[in-house]
């Protein structure tokens, strides 16, 4: 029996018996408080395939409330945007900051537990070191929230977290509120080159899947385990009060919190993130979720996505892809340019831009630029109203905030930047970027721009 057929009072009953708090960890993330704002007279991407010229956009206590033109100004601060574009914030399905910070040192690498193959009780989200520089640069790039992951060294890494852009002292400050985690898988030859270099397993592909299987065939066992429990719960609680013997009062299983975060994958609370390159590798893992009950999300990297691009855009997986990343190792040697259209491609295809590089999360609008130029000497048809949701709305599906954010739509969280002109060009700068309506980067009001507290005080760093 598969977990999401012991219905939903066995779910609730395994949540709060398992978890020591309902949310651990929560959410303290508050949107700053804004005044209405008003964008005028520009190219509007909307992020749903649309292109609006001449357009306005209106933001109002934090959200969206109209896109379209001559909107009346009302009490709203107006920006003239003429000859200028507007778009959703961008948003990172696949980085590592905070984990692996600024300056890249042993201190500040903590992306990687790579001490057993699978790590599925580590959260990503406590090694993030909210004074990473690289938040604030990713900032002037645009991106207004992205996802943390662990590394790749394991089969099963751990879960993911997904953060807003904005400066904090904690974490939990930057923690996107109600944002599912991710659960980060790795295929291929990194887990079973770290562990087989140790003589341990996995050392071939073969050893990968085992090491699945092994793993999600324990995670079965624990949801039985907690039926049995319940079943003997509801058959203690029938018994009248005088007739119940406290000595005989069920005991719950241990806790097990990398089975927890298993089960949370089957049961469809967390997003599968797979590190996957090689197609025939990305077609086991697809077997593996369908023999484990679970959905993945997106594969990352991708570099033979396009082989079968039909097959992800038939089971609704995205592909988190590089423009033009490839060579850099024997499973990533086949690789074309075109990969990230040709996954676009189909009618259900599902393209994403991500970066897995501090620098590259700085101009996610030139990696679109890339594979968006590649496709139409294809001769797909690409403009940049499609392209766009290759760093918003595709990618908000991907982590499974899609209804809050991607888009510029009425009542969406107002995530907007403005940009200098056409954000496929080489040439393209945000000027603003507003999360939550407030404006959070400033290109031409530098005091505006937020600055890490590690960098206070360091010399050569402009005050």
């Amino acid at each position: 029996m598969s977990w999401k057929q012991l219905g939903g009072a066995t779910l609730a009953f395994f949540v709060l018996a398992a978890q020591a708090s309902p949310e651990p960890y929560p959410s303290t993330y508050h949107a700053q408080s804004s005044a209405p704002v008003l964008i005028r007279n520009a190219t509007v991407l909307d992020g749903t395939g649309r292109r609006l010229d001449g357009a306005d956009v209106l933001i109002r206590d934090g959200k969206i409330v109209e896109v379209g033109t001559a909107l009346p100004q009302g009490d709203a601060t107006t920006i003239d945007a003429k000859g200028r574009w507007v778009t959703p914030g961008l948003i990172d399905v696949h980085s590592h900051l905070g984990v692996y910070a600024s300056p890249g040192i042993n201190a500040t690498d903590d992306g990687n537990e790579a001490t057993d193959p699978v790590t599925a009780g580590v959260w990503a989200e406590h090694s993030v070191w909210p004074q990473d520089p690289g938040f604030a640069t990713a900032l002037a790039g645009g991106v207004t929230t992205m996802q943390i992951l662990p590394g790749s060294a394991n089969l099963i890494g751990g879960r993911g977290v997904t953060l807003r852009n904005v400066p904090a002292t904690t974490y939990q400050a930057m923690k996107f509120p109600g944002a599912p985690q991710g659960l980060k898988m790795a295929c291929g030859e990194n887990p079973k080159r770290v562990y087989g270099e140790r003589k341990q397993a996995p050392s071939t592909r073969m050893g990968n899947v085992a090491g699945y299987r092994q793993a999600f065939a324990d995670a079965e066992d624990y949801q039985h385990q907690w039926q049995k429990h319940e079943a003997e719960v509801a058959a203690y609680e029938k018994k009248k009060a005088k007739d119940r013997d406290p000595a005989e009062q069920p005991v719950p299983p241990k806790r097990d919190l990398r089975l927890e975060t298993l089960v949370a994958a089957m049961q469809g609370e967390v997003q599968v993130q797979v590190h996957c390159y090689r197609a025939d590798e990305m077609a086991v893992m697809l077997d593996l979720a369908q023999e484990f009950h679970f959905k993945i999300a997106a594969f990352h990297h991708g570099v033979e996505a396009y082989k079968i691009a039909d097959r992800l855009a038939q089971e609704g997986v995205c592909g988190a892809l590089w423009a033009d990343w490839w060579g850099f190792k024997l499973e990533a040697y086949d690789g074309i340019w075109e990969n990230l259209a040709y996954v676009d491609a189909p009618k259900d295809g599902c393209a994403i831009v991500h970066s897995d590089s501090d620098e590259g999360i700085q101009r996610l609008n030139q990696e679109a630029a890339k594979a968006m130029s590649r496709g139409q000497r294809a001769d797909l048809d690409i403009p940049p109203e499609r392209a766009i949701r290759w760093i918003t709305s595709n990618a908000a599906k991907a982590l499974g905030i899609a209804g809050r954010v991607g888009t510029l739509e009425p009542g969406k969280m107002a995530d907007v930047v403005v940009w200098n002109r056409d954000p496929f060009s080489v040439y393209a700068l945000p000027d603003l970027v507003y999360i939550d309506g407030a404006l959070a980067f400033d290109r031409n009001h530098p005091p505006a721009t937020p600055r890490s507290d590690f960098l206070l005080g360091q010399p050569g760093v402009a005050r």
